[in-house]
């Protein structure tokens, strides 16, 4: 299911990234374009019989079909990137060995998502406003690992459930959802890591508590830098939700051989509650700095912004490298050292790619 030029991970689970020259083509990704996560099996649902399962505590518990959303909710849009939060993970395998497939820069793509407000149908069965609630997602895919056999399941707090921007969602770009992202319904959660956006729904519950699935309860956290697989304590990992401040080069593509003289840069920056301010770039690793132009997209708050610079490289080896500031002044880190993790999460650094010129 994945496009022939996508680069490939893995076939089973199927998880799979455009390349960067296809990923900076549009700022709204095609479907057969946008990057593939999936953590076990894809399901094989029939529209015509589909059932959501909503309940939990304080909701009065109900099955709605995808005619119950459509006939009985406002429709609702909204343009927002998904991103993984192992994006950039290879970057971080350079320092030393981590978890989890090597994703280069392309683990992020950014869809228009059509669908019904996610807060609506909660409100709709019961759900009230500042509780210290969870809304937990089941899902019909089926994942094995170390020997065990679950179906997929998180959870995000009940504020962001309730959020204008979240949604479940039926259409991506004005089409129903492919199969490998989530048809006939999958939950759209924006700001927050992709892990928080599971396709396939099965259920939403409203409880006191975080999910207890492993995928929710293990998995996603990120754990102190002395940490190993071996010495893994669940009680030290923070929870990924919302995804931090980060940036990248898509063209050129590391390795590239440029002529001498201007050389054009292009690429994405996303931050999550804040505009991004300005997003420099350096032809000598970081010693010099230069500003790129930036797309604005004001309509869209929850979508990357995408970036070019002109840079006048003179012939030998150059690493190429961006950084990204927010509208609060904050900065990517320098090194993937300072934010090393052994599952290889939030790989948000400089990137930097080597080019030679020449």
């Amino acid at each position: 299911m994945a496009a022939p030029d996508m680069i490939v991970h893995r076939g089973y689970p199927l998880n799979a990234e455009p390349r960067g020259e296809v990923l900076r083509a549009a700022f709204i990704t095609p479907q057969r374009d946008f990057y593939i996560r999936s953590h076990g099996t894809i399901p094989r649902l029939n529209a015509a019989d589909y059932r959501l399962r909503v309940g939990g505590q304080g909701l009065t518990s109900q099955e709605l079909s995808l005619d119950d959303l459509r006939s009985r909710f406002p429709q609702q849009r909204v343009t927002a990137v998904l991103q993984c939060a192992g994006n950039r993970r290879a970057d971080m395998g350079l320092v030393k060995h981590v978890s989890g497939d090597a994703w280069q820069t392309g683990a992020i793509s950014n869809a228009e998502w059509g669908g019904v407000s996610l807060g609506d149908v909660l409100r709709a069965a019961g759900a009230r406003e500042g509780a210290d609630l969870h809304v937990a997602f089941d899902s019909h895919d089926e994942i094995e690992e170390e020997g065990k056999r679950f179906r997929f399941g998180v959870s995000i707090p009940i504020a962001k459930a309730l959020a204008p921007e979240t949604l479940l969602a039926f259409t991506m770009n004005g089409e129903p959802l492919a199969q490998q992202h989530g048809f006939p319904l999958r939950a759209v959660v924006p700001g927050y890591a992709g892990v928080r956006s599971p396709k396939w729904l099965a259920a939403i519950t409203v409880q006191d508590r975080p999910s207890a699935n492993r995928i929710q309860a293990e998995e996603y956290m990120l754990f102190p830098p002395d940490m190993t697989k071996l010495t893994e304590d669940f009680g030290k990992g923070v929870v990924i939700n919302d995804m931090p401040l980060t940036s990248a080069i898509l063209e050129p593509s590391a390795g590239t051989r440029l002529p001498a003289g201007a050389a054009r840069l292009r690429g994405y920056a996303l931050a999550t509650g804040q505009a991004i301010a300005r997003v420099e770039v350096s032809g000598d690793g970081g010693r010099t700095w230069a500003a790129a132009e930036i797309e604005r997209h004001a309509d869209a708050p929850w979508s990357w912004t995408f970036w070019s610079a002109a840079l006048n490289l003179p012939r030998g080896e150059h690493e190429l490298v961006v950084r990204a500031i927010d509208g609060a002044g904050r900065s990517q880190p320098a090194t993937a050292e300072e934010i090393w993790n052994f599952p290889g999460y939030l790989c948000t650094a400089w990137h930097r790619i080597p080019v030679t010129v020449g």
